[in-house]
């Protein structure tokens, strides 16, 4: 394969190796007590708040709805999530070194399920938060009430406007598939004069023959 499919394929994994650094997802709560908003960034491995107190802010009106409190070290995803990037990584730097297109669309279809089963994930887990309330512990208490936040765009939670938009970790996995698909792309030239070529080898002896 050319020397460009395996750029476009370093690129591409080199992008996703950066969601080990840079945060995937980002929830903002406004409300006109906290004028300058309540954050959550989501990484590859934990929840952290924006600031060192609004994780605890959160979970301290979480209480008040009878919502658990959000502990990142009792999520088990982001135990093994790291694992899972860690074997994709992998197997993008086979894939610069072997240089094959089935490995290329391999690579491509283990990022697309990774990331289409983090954002079932993130529903599912929100979905969970926002419902299974304590009602014992609630100090609010509305019927038919549900606190999920969205997964992405803005909702109205009370008095609460929650936004939430993916962050730069997830605009570079796109950017990775984005290579992926060029090194494709690339390769496809190459692979038809090679068959072109082969083609014109096995032709050549039974020219010969007649």
């Amino acid at each position: 394969m050319p020397r460009s499919t395996r750029f476009w394929m370093l690129a591409a994994t080199l992008l996703l190796a950066t969601l080990y650094v840079l945060p995937l997802w980002h929830i903002d709560l406004h409300a006109p007590q906290y004028p300058e908003g309540l954050g959550m960034t989501i990484r590859i491995n934990t929840i952290e708040g924006d600031t060192p107190y609004d994780l605890d802010n959160i979970n301290n009106l979480n209480h008040y709805i009878g919502m658990r409190a959000i502990v990142p070290d009792e999520i088990p995803e982001f135990r093994f999530m790291p694992w899972v990037l860690g074997m994709l990584v992998a197997l993008g730097a086979l894939t610069v070194v072997v240089a094959r297109r089935a490995l290329i669309y391999t690579w491509i279809a283990g990022v697309a399920a990774f990331g289409v089963l983090g954002l079932i994930d993130f529903y599912r887990w929100g979905h969970d938060y926002g419902h299974n309330l304590d009602a014992e512990t609630a100090i609010i208490k509305i019927p038919g009430m549900s606190y999920q936040p969205p997964v992405i765009g803005e909702k109205q939670i009370l008095n609460f406007t929650a936004a939430s938009w993916p962050d730069v970790g997830t605009w570079f996995a796109l950017a990775a598939v984005a290579c992926a698909l060029m090194a494709v792309f690339v390769a496809r030239p190459a692979a038809a004069r090679r068959a072109e070529r082969v083609r014109l080898t096995n032709r050549e002896p039974a020219a010969a023959r007649g």
